[in-house]
């Protein structure tokens, strides 16, 4: 009984899978084993079916084709792809850590030379765009940290390429996360994917430090309206070199935004030891771990010579005063003794602010 268990884990006579690590709106990602190497991988499993009926499918493939392009240490890696008639597998780096955003939940915000490591290294793995390949979904639920608590930029499903551009030389679809869109994006423009990306750099850099978005409201529309017209401000615990960091960054007009070549020789960002160049291959980056182990690197598509039957081609068919910030609080406590407690809180006005010192 155990070994007929044991058998329908294992995916096509290469991986075992084990148990669910995340889940998506399309996607289950499962702890796997790779039965030739001994070498743990993260496997997301995509429903054809559903990606299909949704009109994702182009998603997918775009997803596939980011990743494959990508090898660099501060990207999550692409080993593989399979599929069978309902589903598609990507073997892909196992990150053993968490998300960055559940580290923000967590502590609230972070000092500003923590928040330089990871934006340094956002950085690195964000100037793909010299091979032309845009990520237009940043935010920190898709940065993920190793055990040895280096970033690595996850979920390319929306990227697109330099080929895809108009004739206008622009972008023109609307995508991303709403809290950390481009101004230009929102406005249903043409765009520079490059400076869609590095405004979303912005927004997630102003999180690190500040603990919170610096465009919210419970109102989408009006939520747009101030990122339409800039509209944020840092809090008083920014260095005022930060604070000049993050407003090139976050300039409504893109094109008096900063671009990636002058943001590097700010002196918030030079202010330790960082590459001679961002743009330097990732065997050349400082950020590289030093004899780390190659990993197996396979063409997603390779699989097709070495398994019967397995034909991948199917897939690709088809107004007045300012708000105040709320507060939000992360316990370990559970739920049930949480609201218990709040129960027995009188009901008052109260204004806070809290930081970590």
């Amino acid at each position: 009984m155990e070994e007929e268990r044991r058998k329908k884990r294992i995916l096509h006579g290469r991986y075992e899978l084990g148990r669910v690590i995340g889940q998506g709106t399309f996607s289950k990602v499962y702890l796997a084993r790779n039965l030739l190497t001994g070498k743990s991988v993260a496997m997301k499993v995509v429903g054809k079916e559903k990606v299909i009926r949704m009109g994702m499918m182009k998603q997918v493939k775009r997803e596939i084709s980011a990743m494959k392009m990508e090898t660099h240490p501060n990207i999550v890696e692409l080993h593989e792809v399979m599929a069978t008639r309902s589903k598609i597998f990507f073997a892909m780096e196992l990150v053993r850590g968490s998300e960055l955003f559940s580290r923000i939940a967590c502590v609230g915000c972070l000092r500003e030379e923590a928040a330089r490591h990871y934006f340094r290294q956002l950085i690195s793995a964000v100037f793909c765009h010299g091979r032309g390949v845009f990520h237009r979904d940043l935010k920190p639920e898709n940065l993920l940290l190793d055990h040895a608590g280096n970033l690595k930029v996850a979920d390319f499903g929306l990227s697109t390429f330099a080929d895809d551009v108009r004739p206008d030389g622009l972008l023109h679809t609307t995508c991303g996360t709403p809290a950390y869109v481009a101004p230009e994006v929102i406005g249903k423009k043409g765009y520079d994917g490059a400076k869609a990306d590095l405004w979303s750099c912005g927004v997630i850099l102003f999180v690190l430090i500040a603990g919170y978005l610096p465009f919210q409201d419970d109102n989408l529309a009006a939520m747009y309206k101030k990122i339409l017209r800039g509209d944020f401000c840092c809090p008083p615990w920014f260095s005022s070199d930060a604070r000049r960091v993050v407003t090139k960054l976050l300039d409504p007009n893109p094109n008096r935004r900063i671009m990636v070549s002058k943001l590097v020789e700010m002196p918030w960002f030079k202010k330790s030891r960082i590459p001679s160049t961002v743009a330097a291959s990732a065997s050349s980056s400082l950020w590289e771990e030093k004899g780390k182990e190659e990993p197996e690197r396979l063409n997603a598509f390779h699989l097709i010579s070495l398994s019967e039957g397995l034909d991948l081609s199917p897939l690709f068919e088809q107004g007045g005063g300012r708000r105040k910030e709320r507060m939000r609080i992360a316990t370990r406590e559970p739920a049930s003794g949480v609201i218990s407690g709040l129960e027995g809180v009188e009901a008052k006005p109260v204004s806070c602010l809290a930081r970590q010192l």
